[in-house]
């Protein structure tokens, strides 16, 4: 994983949920260029925590996908030359109060683009879309779909 120092911390900050990360890596999805290329080229910041890694590592085997271990392998090694993984929260304690997504295991997303002080959290969940004007409203982070970065 790249280490901490080769992140400019007044680049954004962006989360990306593990469908974000599927367009983006094993389909190379052509709405997600400019993500792409903003990523590569060290314009932007995509945060990681262990839960929403584990989650990557999860989904990356399940039989549908069809991957086999060397794929996986390269693509778990494409995710972690572009993440900077969050150790530890990077806002202080006490949090602002953060929607509940109806769906929990999407909260982890949430959560992280809080701690890191994301600026940005993309997905293509209904369920986290849906909470994207309360995040905002409450000065928190935008949500949008990818397809919307740069300008969301």
């Amino acid at each position: 994983m790249p280490h901490t120092s080769e992140f400019d911390p007044a680049l954004p900050r962006l989360v990306l949920d593990t469908n974000v990360w599927l367009d983006l890596l094993l389909f190379d999805d052509p709405r997600c260029a400019a993500l792409r290329a903003d990523l590569g080229a060290r314009r932007c910041i995509a945060l990681t925590d262990t839960a929403c890694r584990a989650e990557w590592h999860r989904v990356l085997v399940y039989p549908g996908l069809g991957l086999d271990s060397a794929r996986i392998a390269a693509l778990h090694e494409r995710f972690d030359a572009l993440v900077l993984p969050l150790g530890e929260a990077l806002r202080p304690l006490p949090w602002p109060a953060l929607p509940r997504c109806r769906d929990p295991d999407d909260q982890k997303f949430l959560e992280l683009a809080l701690a890191g002080h994301a600026a940005l959290l993309l997905s293509r969940d209904a369920e986290l879309l849906r909470l994207a004007r309360r995040c905002e409203r409450a000065g928190l982070f935008r949500i949008s779909a990818p397809e919307g970065y740069p300008s969301a």
